[in-house]
């Protein structure tokens, strides 16, 4: 390592609106792995804190079905409570038990109504026409979600699980690898790498520096196999003479952004990560490069070496003359 640190200028936007106080302070990553920020909001009150909308928009399917499904069983199950304590004489037909309030309580909020089992007094009729409001505005607040989520254009890159600097040319590089897990069609995709990293010596005012890394290709128009993301560790890459010990001793992290155009949704698409681990790696070339076979181009992306991303094979299939 240089005993000469590397002059950076200093830039009222270096901190890429962190802030000043976050970038010299936090000794905690700035993005998580799956790109969102990570950040705790504190003095909001209990209701200023809650934002229900994005939170069930960016969940994932299974807790979105998980609170719907629960959600449904709560509010019938509180209905048909309120039917059993009206009394015998609140509905007429079926028995007057929680089983037979629990499936009307069903009907009447889906507005099957069988008619099997009706309401007979002033206050199970009251009931039953709230039981009815609540379904329809329930219902379209749902119907609204599940529009929201498929509708809201997304893109779903992976990232390999460990980035390495290895020997590359006639240097090193540090280098990891993307794919595109969808069918959909993203073209003129660009990247930007930042490297997140404390200067050494001790706190000064702008302690923490954002060096934007010089990439071998900074965009691909087509992109659908895998792109190994390289920066060339040359004469002027600031990570010249750093070493894995002096990235962790500095607090290094490695801010990647992707951004590109989806065809299926005509719209761009974009997502962010942070840099995986680092791996030492000896590799002369990276695994899951397009081959040649008989049914056209694949990448097969198999667990090798410390760039894998898991069992991921893509295709390109032969048009027909």
């Amino acid at each position: 390592m240089s005993a000469v640190e590397e002059h950076v200028t200093e830039d009222v936007n270096a901190d890429l609106g962190f802030g000043a106080v976050v970038a010299r302070e936090s000794r905690r990553r700035l993005l998580n792995r799956d790109g969102s920020f990570n950040v705790h909001r504190d003095g909001l009150r209990f209701w200023e804190s809650l934002s229900a909308y994005h939170y069930f928009l960016t969940m994932s399917w299974t807790k979105f079905l998980g609170w719907i499904i629960g959600a449904y069983i709560i509010v019938n199950a509180i209905f048909a409570a309120v039917y059993v304590l009206l009394g015998s004489a609140a509905l007429h037909g079926g028995k007057h038990d929680f089983a037979s309030a629990f499936f009307f309580s069903i009907h009447t909020l889906a507005t099957i109504g069988y008619g099997n089992v009706s309401p007979v007094t002033f206050a199970a009729n009251v009931v039953v026409a709230v039981e009815s409001l609540v379904g329809l505005i329930g219902f379209a607040i749902v119907y609204g979600f599940v529009f929201a989520r498929f509708a809201r254009p997304t893109a779903c890159i992976r990232f390999s699980e460990k980035a390495v600097i290895a020997p590359y040319k006639d240097g090193r590089a540090f280098m990891f690898r993307i794919v595109n897990q969808r069918e959909s069609q993203i073209v003129n995709l660009e990247a930007t790498v930042l490297l997140s990293r404390r200067k050494k010596g001790g706190v000064t005012r702008v302690d923490r520096e954002f060096v934007p890394l010089k990439l071998e290709r900074e965009s691909v128009v087509f992109f659908p196999l895998a792109w190994t993301i390289v920066h060339p560790v040359d004469a002027e890459s600031p990570l010249k003479h750093w070493t894995a010990e002096d990235l962790m001793d500095c607090d290094a992290e490695f801010l990647i952004l992707l951004n590109g155009f989806d065809e299926t949704f005509s719209q761009t698409v974009h997502t962010r990560s942070t840099s995986p681990p680092l791996a030492a790696g000896n590799e002369s070339g990276a695994s899951g490069m397009p081959s040649g076979s008989p049914s056209g181009t694949s990448a097969r992306l198999c667990d090798e070496a410390s760039t894998r991303l898991g069992s991921v094979a893509l295709a390109i299939s032969r048009p027909e003359l």
